[in-house]
């Protein structure tokens, strides 16, 4: 009843020229025609000053809601009622018709918004996060020649370490990438770097190789993660226009990474005085620092996300309209600022929400344990996440999915394995040039003379030491073949490839060497005594040709730089699905020329050219599976597929660095198959740089 009155007395009086007038509302209530002077006056007091435009309700100084207030909620209210007993195909069906006014209506917004400040910090912060992706990769490779010897690993040891950190990302990115699509895109990735930067750090200073391998995995699950968000969170905040053509800027700081990796490695590894010992147990040698400088992109670009807002486009996926409204106003405002236009307004003031169909469970803070309440929040969101990862398979997507799948593998498999080829080819190459240059001393008789100089890639056959000194010296490739050693003495001898085969060895002492029992091959040792044998593993020896490898590495990461330009400026001109299809044929051309590679020099050349080649596909591969997806399978979908890239990358390195030294014509072959089978397949694809961002 007190509604009714105050609406009663809100509308029987307007103001009109400065007079009051009464009207008769057609509610069905009787109402006198004759009202007390006092309460007209009382009424003048209220609206004095006021006009039709700005008229206040009455009942509004008592707390009672406006009567428009209480239709627009009981309209609110109507559908979430009625949707309970809709079909979900329905509304489902309501929901991608949001979602298409919403893509058409969020690409307006973004264009009014600009392309400047806003755009191109972000693109800095998540680059440094690309980057920790690219370090990532080169940080075991660089660093297994030190830590097999650091850490006493053995041949199938460095080639599990080798691969451990593939392993992580492919398990990273589809898990992160998937929590990305329920969780937002700033948080996954947050949690993504912070694994990272934790383990990363963490395995600078572990010794134990089962410890340093575990950190290895856990840094490059974090770090796999990182991929599939950085390139949904940044396509959010770009329009059609410049999609594509910053998109593909930003995967420079995949290269950057590599050229970073490199030049550290390069700058800090081969000075093994960079650390410290605490005792005989601890030993933090340079390749452990290194390791710990590789970590700072990630921790850099781990702050400067502090700072960043969510995507807007995630939020407003979830129904959190006001969130990306504010966030998309300050996007508009932190670019006409720059622009030297800060009284642009932003204009718009509604923006379309999809309707909300998933299933949440809530529990209350008095049911359950705190354990039950996580379990079940844990199990409903992988839930949604293996719903979405199905969702990617079906018949809409289907076969987008699985085209897009064979081309990221062939892509990944060519490229990885032959990333690992061409070093391990450039090594071998460098071992036969050295063995070529051995020396061979036949039937030398030695007597009473010390040794305490470096033998190094030498064969002594047939020999006779008597009563010699082997102090404080050091064997490098060093042979000993159906030799004599008697009387002699070693002591503080380090040696590295050296063996004794067929030997005499007769009452011979051995003193803090690290001439081991595996090191006499078929040897026949008559009293001969050994006092003491060094302890753990040692760097004996800086390898000169160590700052080729670098070299290699850095001339590759560097070699893309064109392909990144190129790429990025026709991009947009020529279309994605022939620059992928255009890039790989090209790169499988460039594997044919691998065949005249018979020297280091004409190896690092192809190695160049096949990676400027490539480059483009990858780029247009990210844009691509970026744009075929709709914004709420958009991280899930690409982190499938950069899992499946990843799975590539272990079976190309396990395949091509099996045939280093035996034959060249199976990697060529294989590489060469991948890429024009990928390539001709990515033409079937659908072209997407005129649609947007669904």
């Amino acid at each position: 009843q007190g509604g009714r009155e105050a609406n009663q007395v809100a509308g029987d009086y307007r103001y009109q020229d400065g007079n009051y007038e009464g009207y008769a509302p057609n509610d069905g209530y009787y109402r006198g025609g004759d009202e007390p002077a006092h309460e007209e006056d009382a009424q003048s007091d209220v609206t004095e000053g006021h006009d039709e435009d700005d008229e206040v309700y009455e009942g509004e100084y008592q707390g009672i809601p406006h009567p428009d207030d209480i239709k627009e909620k009981q309209k609110k209210r109507a559908p979430a009622v009625a949707d309970e007993y809709r079909d979900r195909a329905d509304l489902m069906a309501e929901r991608m018709e949001d979602e298409e006014q919403l893509a058409h209506q969020y690409e307006n917004i973004i264009e009014e918004c600009g392309h400047g400040r806003f755009q191109w910090t972000l693109f800095f912060v998540l680059g440094l996060a690309l980057m920790a992706d690219g370090v990532e990769v080169f940080v075991v490779g660089f660093v297994l020649p030190s830590a097999e010897k650091d850490m006493c690993l053995s041949s199938s040891n460095k080639g599990m370490l080798g691969l451990i950190v593939y392993l992580g990302m492919m398990v990273g990115a589809v898990m992160l990438g998937g929590l990305a699509d329920k969780l937002g895109r700033k948080k996954c990735l947050m949690i993504s770097l912070a694994i990272n930067a934790a383990f990363a750090f963490l395995s600078s200073f572990v010794q134990g190789y089962g410890f340093f391998l575990f950190c290895r995995l856990i840094s490059g699950l974090g770090i796999g993660g990182a991929l599939p968000i950085v390139f949904a969170y940044f396509s959010e905040f770009l329009s059609r226009e410049k999609r594509g053509e910053h998109l593909s800027w930003l995967c420079m700081f995949w290269m950057i990474g590599g050229i970073f990796a490199s030049a550290m490695a390069w700058s800090i590894i081969p000075h093994y005085g960079w650390g410290f010992s605490m005792g005989t147990k601890y030993h933090f040698h340079s390749w452990r620092v290194f390791v710990l400088v590789c970590s700072l992109p990630c921790i850099a670009s781990l702050v400067a996300l502090k700072f960043m807002p969510e995507s807007p486009r995630f939020l407003l996926e979830i129904g959190k309209h006001d969130e990306a409204w504010m966030i998309l106003k300050q996007v508009h405002d932190t670019n006409m600022r720059a622009k030297g236009e800060p009284e642009r307004v932003f204009t718009v003031s509604y923006i379309k929400t999809p309707k909300q169909v998933d299933e949440f469970i809530e529990i209350q803070s008095s049911t359950g344990t705190w354990y039950q309440r996580w379990l079940v929040r844990i199990t409903t969101t992988f839930k949604q996440v293996w719903d979405n990862v199905l969702y990617c398979l079906t018949a809409q997507y289907r076969m987008n999915t699985l085209m897009l799948a064979v081309v990221w593998f062939t892509m990944a498999l060519s490229y990885y394995g032959l990333i690992v080829w061409f070093p391990d080819m450039i090594r071998y190459l460098q071992e036969e040039a050295y063995e070529s240059r051995v020396k061979i001393f036949d039937e030398e008789e030695v007597s009473h003379f010390t040794f305490n100089f470096t033998l190094e890639n030498q064969i002594h056959r047939n020999g006779e030491y008597r009563n010699d000194k082997f102090i404080g010296m050091k064997f490098k490739e060093v042979r000993f073949e159906d030799s004599l050693f008697e009387e002699c003495y070693f002591e503080d001898v380090t040696s590295s490839e050296t063996f004794f085969e067929n030997c005499t060895i007769i009452s011979t002492v051995f003193n803090n060497t690290d001439i081991y029992e595996h090191k006499f091959i078929n040897c026949r040792l008559i009293n001969s005594t050994f006092l003491k044998e060094k302890e753990g593993c040692h760097l004996d020896f800086e390898e000169d040709n160590d700052f080729l490898i670098y070299l290699v590495s850095f001339l590759g990461s560097l070699s893309v730089l064109p392909g990144n330009i190129i790429s990025a400026l026709l991009m947009d001109k020529i279309g994605r699905i022939k620059m992928i299809g255009g890039s790989m044929l090209i790169s499988a051309v460039c594997c044919f020329f691998l065949f005249f590679g018979n020297s280091e020099s004409a190896m690092i050349g192809w190695q160049c050219l096949f990676c400027g080649a490539s480059i483009a596909a990858w780029n247009a591969l990210d844009v691509i599976t970026v744009e075929l997806y709709p914004t709420d399978k958009r991280a899930t979908a690409f982190g499938i597929l950069n899992g499946l890239c990843k799975f590539g990358a272990i079976l190309g390195n396990s395949i091509f660095a099996s045939f280093v030294g035996i034959t060249k014509v199976v990697p060529i072959l294989l590489a060469s198959s991948a890429l024009v089978g990928g390539g001709l397949l990515a033409l079937r694809l659908p072209e997407t740089r005129d649609q947007v961002l669904m």
